[in-house]
């Protein structure tokens, strides 16, 4: 995994706890971090908006074969050496992908809404993301994009 937290010795655990205290420090006073198989989850709600991150984590199962022999079975435990360290890496870059979005909010590059606007959850349910991202992809498809800056005011000369 090429990031930011290839090779972490940092347990999972840790950093759940850091995502729990970040969002804590950041007035999430209603806020889950945890998983299901397969599926690491992040929810929280701050000014007035819930936001959900899903991480897919990777399958124990895809940690049998050694990338650079594919011939080669693992041992049981270097299976899950393995897994564990990817997994250790998963949570690792969900926490510095939230600690960046932040911080870009500190720092307004954007406000909390354009930092986390694909992980806003609406009221039907879905993910900001979830609704949108098919009606791009549509419009890439189609080529119909809309314009690229949203016309000016009413009477202004282009």
């Amino acid at each position: 995994m090429g990031s930011h937290a290839a090779g972490t010795k940092v347990p999972v655990t840790r950093s759940k706890m850091e995502i729990d205290t970040l969002l804590g420090a950041h007035g999430a006073l209603r806020r889950i971090v945890g998983e299901e198989p397969g599926l690491a989850v992040v929810v929280f709600e701050v000014k007035g908006r819930r936001v959900c991150f899903r991480m897919p984590l990777p399958a124990r199962e895809s940690f049998l074969k050694d990338p650079r022999r594919p011939w080669k079975t693992r041992k049981n435990d270097e299976v899950t050496r393995a897994w564990e360290q990817a997994c250790r890496e998963k949570w690792r870059c969900l926490l510095l992908t939230i600690k960046a979005k932040f911080v870009s909010v500190e720092s307004q590059v954007e406000t909390f809404e354009e930092a986390f606007l694909a992980h806003i959850v609406t009221p039907t349910g879905q993910t900001v993301g979830q609704l949108a991202l098919p009606a791009v992809a549509e419009a890439y498809r189609t080529g119909a994009m809309p314009p690229l800056l949203p016309p000016g005011p009413a009477g202004a000369s282009r």
